[in-house]
C-alpha cells in the first residue's frame, strides 16, 4: 500500500468504525427501549381492559341483583327476566353478556343465536382450550378471568378474547362478558410502527450529521497532509539542490587546487628536472642547484597532496582515534589561519563507534570552516568529554556569530549537515550564537557507543 493510501486509511478508517459503532449502539438501544415501551403499553392496555370487564360485570350483576336475590332456585319467571336483562345489556358491536348453566347449556348469547339451548361443554378452541368448561370452572371457583380464542361477531374472524366469569350458584348459572384483544394488538402494532419510524428518523439524522463530519475531517486531514507533504518535498528538493551545488563547489575547489597548486608544482618539477638534465649533459656546475630546486618543488607538491587527503579523510582518525584527530585538526587550523586554538579532551573516554567518531569529527571540521570563513574569531576552543558514558563536544569562538539561537535558515547548509549527522545517531546539536561569539554543543547518546566487552560487563 502506498504512503498516500496508508495515510488515508489511518485518517478515515478509525473514524468510520467509530461512527458505525455509535450508530449501531444508538439503534440497538432505541430498539430495546421501543420493545420495553411496547411491552409496558400492552400490559397497561390489558390491565385497563381487565378493569373495564370487571366494571361491566359488576354493572350487570347489580342490574339483576334484585330479581335474582328475591327468586327461588326453580323460579322460571325470574330466570327469564334475568336472561332478558342480560340480553339487553350489550355495548358496541362485539360487547355482550353470555350465560351458560353449569352443565354447559347456553342460556343467553345475543350475538350468536344458534348457540341457544345447546350444550357446548366440549367446545375446544384452536389452542386446545375447552372454553366453556374452563369458564364454568372459573365461575364455580368464585369468579375470575380466562383468555381463549373466539369468533368476533362483527367480522367473523377468530381472535383472542379475555372474559370474566361469575357464578349464580343458586341457579347454577355462569354469567360472563369479555373483550377482544386484537384491538389491543392493533394499537401495539401501531405504536411499534411509530417507534420504528422514530428509530429510522433518528438513524437518518445521525447519518446526516456523521457523514458530513467524516467528509470534513477527511478533507481537512488530506489537505493538511498534502500541504505538509508539499512543504517537505519542497524542502527536500532545496536540500538536494544545495547538496548538489556544494558537491559542485567542492569539485571546483579540488580541480582548482589540483590545477593551480599540485599541477603547477609538478610542472615546475618537470622543468627543473629537464634543466638539470641538460646541465648534467653539458657538464655545467649548476646542475646540483637545479636538482635541489626540483626536490623542493616536489616536496611542496607532496605536502599539498597530503593536505587534500587529510581534508577528505584523515588517517589519524582511523589509526589513533577521535582525540588525536581533533588535536591534529586544531594544530593544522592554527598553523593555517593563525587563530589561537586550544583543545581539552582530558575527561573523554573513547568508546564511540567508528561512524559516530567520524560524525563528531565532521561536525568539528565544519565548525572550523565556519569560523574561518565567517566569524573573524581570534580564539577557538574545543572541549571533548564523557558524561555518564555519553560523548559530549563543544566548539566555541569569540567571533561575530551568525544569528539568534543558531537559526538553520540563516546558518546555511553547513549547520544543517551537522544537524543531520547528529540526528542519524539520535544525537543533539545545540547552537548558541550571538555578538560575542558562538558555542556549538554536540551530544551523542549511549547508543552511539560500541557494545561493552563481555569481560568488562562481568567485571
Amino acid at each position: 500500500m502506498a504512503l498516500k493510501h496508508q495515510i488515508i486509511a489511518l485518517a478515515i478508517v478509525p473514524l468510520v468504525i467509530a461512527i458505525l459503532a455509535i450508530t449501531a449502539f444508538i439503534t440497538w438501544q432505541s430498539a430495546s427501549l421501543t420493545q420495553d415501551n411496547i411491552a409496558t403499553f400492552e400490559e397497561n392496555m390489558q390491565k385497563a381492559k381487565e378493569t373495564e370487564i370487571l366494571n361491566l360485570t359488576h354493572l350487570a350483576l347489580s342490574a339483576i341483583q334484585t330479581t335474582y336475590g328475591n327468586a327461588a332456585a326453580d323460579d322460571q319467571a325470574a330466570k327469564d327476566k334475568v336472561a332478558a336483562i342480560l340480553t339487553s345489556l350489550d355495548y358496541g358491536q362485539d360487547g355482550y353478556f353470555f350465560v351458560y348453566d353449569y352443565d354447559g347449556n347456553n342460556i343467553v348469547h345475543p350475538r350468536q343465536g344458534f348457540r341457544h339451548g345447546r350444550n357446548w361443554l366440549d367446545l375446544t378452541d384452536s389452542d386446545g382450550d375447552k372454553v366453556i368448561a374452563e369458564l364454568i370452572a372459573t365461575a364455580k371457583a368464585g369468579g375470575g378471568l380466562h383468555k381463549y380464542k373466539w369468533q368476533k361477531p362483527s367480522s367473523g374472524e377468530v381472535a383472542d378474547k379475555l372474559s370474566f366469569a361469575a357464578g349464580l350458584d343458586k341457579w347454577r348459572w355462569m354469567v360472563g362478558t369479555g373483550i377482544y384483544l386484537d384491538d389491543v394488538y392493533a394499537q401495539s402494532t401501531a405504536a411499534n410502527a411509530a417507534m420504528g419510524a422514530n428509530i429510522k428518523r433518528t438513524f437518518i439524522i445521525v447519518a446526516l450529521i456523521a457523514v458530513p463530519a467524516v467528509l470534513v475531517v477527511f478533507t481537512t486531514c488530506m489537505l493538511l497532509t498534502f500541504h505538509e507533504r508539499r512543504l517537505a518535498d519542497g524542502r527536500l528538493k532545496a536540500l538536494t539542490q544545495r547538496v548538489i551545488d556544494t558537491q559542485e563547489e567542492e569539485r571546483t575547489r579540488l580541480a582548482r587546487e589540483l590545477h593551480d597548486g599540485i599541477s603547477q608544482s609538478l610542472l615546475g618539477v618537470r622543468y627543473a628536472m629537464d634543466l638539470a638534465s641538460r646541465k648534467v649533459k653539458t657538464n655545467i656546475d649548476e646542475a646540483a642547484v637545479s636538482i635541489d630546486r626540483s626536490v623542493e618543488a616536489l616536496n611542496d607538491a607532496i605536502k599539498e597532496i597530503r593536505q587534500l587527503s587529510h581534508d577528505l579523510r584523515p588517517r589519524v582518525l582511523d589509526d589513533l582515534g577521535l582525540t588525536a584527530a581533533l588535536e591534529a585538526l586544531c594544530h593544522h587550523f592554527a598553523e593555517r589561519t593563525g587563530t589561537e586554538t586550544e583543545i581539552d579532551a582530558s575527561g573523554f573516554t573513547d568508546r564511540l563507534k567508528p561512524e559516530a567518531s567520524t560524525a563528531l569529527y565532521r561536525v568539528a571540521q565544519e565548525a572550523f570552516n565556519n569560523v574561518e570563513r565567517h566569524s573573524g574569531a581570534t580564539r577557538l576552543t574545543v572541549r571533548l568529554w564523557s558524561d555518564g558514558g555519553r560523548a559530549r563536544m563543544t566548539v566555541s569562538d569569540n567571533g561575530t556569530g551568525f544569528g539568534q539561537d543558531g537559526e538553520p535558515g540563516r546558518a546555511g547548509l553547513g549547520l544543517r549537515n551537522m544537524q543531520e549527522r547528529m540526528a542519524h545517531f539520535r544525537g543533539l546539536l545545540l547552537v548558541d550564537s550571538g555578538a560575542d561569539g558562538t558555542v556549538l554543543t554536540a551530544m551523542m547518546p549511549k547508543s552511539a557507543n560500541l557494545p561493552a566487552h563481555p569481560q568488562a560487563e562481568a567485571a
